[in-house]
């Protein structure tokens, strides 16, 4: 029996194709058939979940850019999701903006702001330059609490979370995104499939390729010619371009936004996500989002049925979960990072090369 030993191209186009091979142009048809399923087979409580993994997925894919392909370490992965969720909202409340307008707008309203914080960039790296976006969450968490215009008032009177009002779809007021988990879901679910694409075409042009130099050794990337500090802040702007549509989406998802949702403890989450995930690769951000975004729901339906129907078990149960899910994230990143540093996208790849060398596999 003859086995195929390696991937060969004979035209340019198939050099260029995002999945040249059969099988994996066949599991990209069983992933896109997955996605318009969907809708169809969950119930409410569970598409609602699977909007939140959407979301996060296009956040991810956002800081992987500038962490794992670029090698820059942001803390400052809540403001950005902030300065997106806000500019959509404040857009929609004080100028009437339509949404897809507002979301577009807050996406190049968190580029233009992510580069900015990105201006240090050259100067600092690794751990000085993670406490510089540090210091960016802290400030955009202080201007959301202090700035009372921000959060919006109601009769008259500041309150302490921005009411979102309703996004109607083509003017039809039964087509509101945040009370129709499903039509969100068609919606989301469409942009992390731009976002996925573009970015993945993104690091086969020159752009993404200096990227990844400068990731890799940013002295050589510069003899070589790239300009440091012009792709360096690019990768900022790029990063914070797509969360910024990640928080554009939380806004249009929610009824009200408050501070409490891009606290620091969000950044840590996203870092996460992708570390677990795997750095440096698309794929990884979406299949590390879904593994932070589900596992708290796993682990409070685990605690739910230990707990029973006891009313002081689960009231306990209750204030010792987010301790446990902290714990638990704690955990897996460190087991990740002992057991398999690339995450689980390279756990993914190794089955799959099993399987395609087989029995040949060793």
């Amino acid at each position: 029996m003859a086995t195929q030993s390696g991937i060969y191209h004979e035209t340019y186009g198939s050099d260029m194709q995002l999945r040249p091979t059969t099988m994996q142009r066949v599991r990209l048809a069983l992933v896109a058939a997955l996605l318009v399923v969907i809708p169809f087979v969950v119930d409410s409580s569970t598409q609602r979940l699977v909007n939140t993994v959407v979301i996060a997925s296009i956040g991810a894919i956002g800081l992987n850019v500038l962490v794992g392909f670029t090698g820059q370490i942001s803390l400052g992965q809540g403001a950005f999701l902030a300065i997106g969720a806000y500019a959509c909202g404040l857009l929609q409340v004080y100028f009437a903006v339509p949404w897809p307008i507002a979301l577009l707008a807050a996406a190049f309203i968190s580029a233009l702001l992510g580069g900015l914080i990105g201006l240090p960039s050259l100067r600092l790296k690794g751990l000085y330059l993670a406490v510089a976006t540090l210091a960016a969450q802290q400030i955009v968490e202080w201007v959301i609490i202090n700035w009372d215009p921000i959060d919006g008032e109601i009769n008259g009177r500041a309150t302490d979370a921005l009411r979102i009002p309703g996004n109607a779809l083509f003017g039809n007021a039964d087509l509101r995104l945040n009370n129709n988990d499903t039509l969100f879901y068609v919606v989301a679910a469409a942009i992390l499939v731009v976002v996925a694409m573009a970015t993945t075409n993104l690091f086969r042009t020159h752009i993404g390729r200096a990227f990844v130099a400068i990731r890799d050794q940013d002295i050589a990337a510069e003899v070589m010619g790239v300009n440091l500090y012009r792709y360096k802040v690019l990768a900022f702007m790029v990063s914070s371009f797509i969360v910024g549509i990640a928080g554009g989406l939380l806004a249009l998802q929610s009824t009200a936004i408050s501070f409490e949702r891009f606290t620091l403890s969000v950044s840590i989450e996203y870092l996460a996500m992708i570390i677990i995930g795997g750095l440096g690769t698309v794929s990884g951000s979406i299949y590390g989002a879904a593994f932070i975004v589900v596992l708290p729901e796993l682990l409070r339906s685990v605690g739910r049925a230990l707990a029973g129907t006891d009313p002081a078990s689960l009231s306990e149960f209750n204030r010792v979960l987010p301790f446990v899910q902290e714990g638990v994230f704690g955990v897996v990143i460190v087991v990740t990072l002992i057991i398999e540093p690339e995450g689980i996208q390279r756990i993914w790849r190794t089955i799959k090369d099993y399987f395609r060398l087989w029995p040949f596999s060793y």
